[in-house]
């Protein structure tokens, strides 16, 4: 049985030390197992991960919130890193395998003629709406899905603080973003192409409409080239952003399977197996806007994202990963639904198969069970939650001895769901569903 001591002990004074406690708000713990969440890892490969207390544990949840798509430390991006760190990660002049990326992500999207980079999905999408504006000269976006915690995507709920509710999180403040920004991001939802219409009637000065082409369900009624086709007859730069979503279905964007161009897409996460790297890929008629806006960053520049891009793509290629994520995510999804009806739990399958989700729909009672699920799965030796975002080094293996301890697990929710107090089978408190202060 696995016992934390260590990495809550550590998490407690770093939020005393840091606002938030991380860097990243999926990586709080009270995001999954408030005051009993390791929180912090010694060492991470393929899918083994060790605490500070030397719980050996294998990570069923996020993966690095989706960044490892090949598994925790890959050899060989990990070769193709270290030799770039030994003959200079940074330097005055460029290194060429800006260039050579930039090769590779237009052959996997010939409909695009240029490249931009950036480190981190935020800034990603934050480029290619700078670009946008700067090439139609107008300044609001629709937007439907998550985008990043930048100015132009928050300024949504200065209206209404319940805009990005069905987007990120519930309770996102828009503290600190400029009130001048008002109504310059409008949400709209997925599939819902009367209230995109709608929206772009009331708003004749559209920059750009940016969406997450797929995520939680797939689209309806050609839903993806409606938006495509309202984007042009405004005469708005149409993004696509696959930073989520993009190499997991297949090579390049998920996109491509609905017959479909963007002007613009951006990719990020998996795209480097955990270095940090985006990619901001488009039509150079719109891209060459960027050079009338200031778009620059030192760090932009820097080596290791760029050669870890270069050997995710090739690794990528060559093992058929997206085949393998999506065949062990149906697995997945298969055994939870098996389970729950073995179990007698009402649960609800979503997301694409590499990006397998679950849900109680037990009431109000669901938070708690989805916690009583993390502590349990973690007491046996699983970082776990209601997403498995696979990587190609989960297997079947793997997948067969997960489900039969979730069977346990899942039969222990039940009785407690049984319970009056159901909270009462937990060793702290009930995991934060939305935004709360941690200090």
């Amino acid at each position: 049985m696995i016992h934390t001591n260590k990495g809550p002990k550590l998490w407690n004074k770093a939020k005393t030390l840091i606002p938030g406690g991380s860097q990243l708000l999926s990586k709080r713990s009270e995001m999954f197992l408030p005051d009993n969440w390791p929180s912090y890892y010694q060492k991470a490969k393929g899918v083994k991960v060790i605490d500070l207390d030397g719980n050996k544990l294998i990570d069923m949840s996020l993966m690095g919130v989706g960044a490892c798509i090949l598994g925790y430390a890959d050899k060989d991006v990990n070769k193709a890193v270290n030799k770039a760190i030994k003959e200079g990660s940074m330097c005055t002049l460029n290194c060429p395998e800006e260039v050579t990326l930039a090769e590779e992500f237009l052959k996997l999207n010939p409909w695009a003629d240029m490249v931009r980079y950036a480190k981190t999905g935020g800034e990603s999408t934050s480029i290619a709406i700078r670009i946008a504006r700067a090439y139609t000269k107008k300044s609001k976006v629709i937007f439907c899905g998550y985008h990043g915690w930048s100015d132009w995507y928050l300024s949504a709920n200065i209206s209404e603080e319940e805009n990005l509710d069905n987007h990120l999180i519930k309770g996102l403040k828009p503290s600190g973003v400029p009130k001048e920004l008002k109504n310059t991001a409008i949400p709209f939802e997925y599939n819902d192409i009367k209230t995109l219409k709608k929206i772009v009637a009331e708003n004749p000065d559209i920059a750009a409409i940016i969406v997450e082409p797929i995520r939680y369900v797939k689209p309806k009624d050609d839903f993806l080239q409606k938006v495509a086709k309202i984007a042009k007859q405004k005469k708005a730069v149409l993004i696509f952003d696959e930073i989520t979503t993009g190499m997991r279905l297949r090579l390049g964007g998920a996109f491509e399977d609905y017959n479909v161009k963007p002007d613009i897409v951006v990719y990020g996460k998996a795209i480097a197996n955990g270095y940090p790297m985006g990619i901001i890929v488009g039509k150079k008629k719109i891209m060459d806007a960027a050079q009338e806006s200031f778009i620059s960053s030192t760090f932009w520049t820097e080596r290791t994202g760029l050669v870890a891009a270069i050997a995710t793509l090739k690794k990528l290629k060559e093992k058929h990963v997206s085949e393998h994520l999506i065949k062990i995510g149906k697995l997945i999804k298969k055994g939870w639904l098996n389970l729950a009806k073995k179990n007698k739990l009402k649960i609800k399958i979503m997301g694409i198969d590499p990006l397998a989700t679950f849900h109680f729909e037990e009431g109000e009672q669901s938070q708690i069970l989805h916690t009583l699920f993390t502590q349990e799965m973690l007491k046996r030796g699983y970082l776990a939650s209601k997403s498995v975002y696979v990587s190609y080094s989960h297997n079947e293996k793997i997948v067969k001895k997960y489900l039969k301890t979730v069977d346990k697990v899942f039969s222990i929710i039940k009785e407690a769901s049984k319970l009056e107090h159901p909270e009462e089978t937990l060793d702290g408190p009930v995991a934060h569903e939305g935004f709360k202060r941690l200090n």
